[in-house]
């Protein structure tokens, strides 16, 4: 399996309808062909000196293989998002990993 995890820190300036346009267009990731399970959520209510709770999104997508992650990288769905929603995050951090 590959585990692709993408955390996002959005511009403070966004309006309600502009957060609730990136929120469409994040969870329209889980749609892309080979995403074998999709989770979007917020930062957790937790409070350990380990945890970084500064994002304002996050995302998890798991795929088969690399193959099927490199596939969803040139996806249109996946193209799209970046176009139309790259402008509204300040920072964005990819985590992947395997496993068995």
């Amino acid at each position: 399996m590959f585990v692709h995890t993408v955390y996002f820190w959005l511009r403070r300036d966004l309006t309600p309808a502009e957060r609730a346009d990136f929120d469409r267009g994040v969870t329209s990731l889980g749609t892309v062909p080979g995403t074998r399970h999709f989770w979007v959520g917020t930062p957790a209510d937790t409070n350990r000196p380990v945890i970084d709770r500064t994002y304002d999104v996050g995302m998890t997508s798991v795929f088969a293989d690399a193959a099927a992650q490199d596939a969803y990288q040139v996806h249109p769905i996946h193209l799209a998002f970046v176009q139309d929603h790259s402008a509204k995050w300040i920072r964005v951090a990819v985590y992947d990993h395997v496993t068995a």
